[in-house]
């Protein structure tokens, strides 16, 4: 693998909700990947999206978003548990790529107000990683009592988070140079 070229990773947003407290998991967890040599970073805000909700898939695929993902190595999705699931509008902005997908490394940062720092949105997210072509890591950034890890101007106080966050992008990292040098070195036969 051509080491001079950077992997990267753009971090997903997943919510359009006024008041979301997973922009500041977004925007803590585009700040630790920003530090990694040889990483770069964007945010994906599913807000800023322009997708029609008429149609589906290839029909409104959004040509600046779909030049993101084929050009990430991976991607990192935070995206916040709504009564035990995903925000609609994710699943819809997803489903617009496909082949823009195969074989990339995801791992999923999941948001919420209660104690399970969104467990539950990273268990139905995974079938539909692996349906898009994503291969998902086993590090999950769980972040629970959202409300308590960050101050009203979004400062993480919870330290302890650096650390999690620490090992989910060295496993993120490491599967998105792997992927990248089996997609770009290793013939699917």
């Amino acid at each position: 693998m051509d080491g001079a070229r950077p992997v990267f990773i753009p971090v997903i947003l997943g919510t359009p909700r006024q008041g979301r407290m997973s922009e500041h998991v977004a925007r803590f967890v585009l700040g630790e990947v920003s530090k990694r040599e040889g990483v770069e970073t964007e945010l994906i805000d599913i807000r800023n999206i322009s997708i029609p909700v008429t149609d589906a898939g290839e029909n409104v695929k959004e040509a600046k978003l779909s030049e993101t993902i084929m050009r990430a190595d991976a991607l990192v999705i935070v995206v916040p548990e709504y009564n035990h699931g995903y925000p609609g509008l994710l699943k819809h902005v997803l489903d617009t790529n496909l082949k823009e997908y195969i074989h990339k490394a995801v791992g999923i940062c999941g948001v919420s107000a209660g104690g399970f720092g969104g467990t539950r949105v990273i268990q139905n997210l995974l079938p539909v990683m692996r349906e898009l072509g994503l291969v998902t890591i086993f590090w999950d950034g769980n972040f629970s009592s959202v409300q308590n890890i960050f101050d009203t101007s979004g400062n993480l106080v919870d330290q302890a988070y650096i650390k999690r966050i620490d090992k989910f992008l060295k496993e993120l990292i490491w599967m998105a140079k792997v992927l990248r040098y089996g997609r770009e070195k290793v013939p699917l036969e």
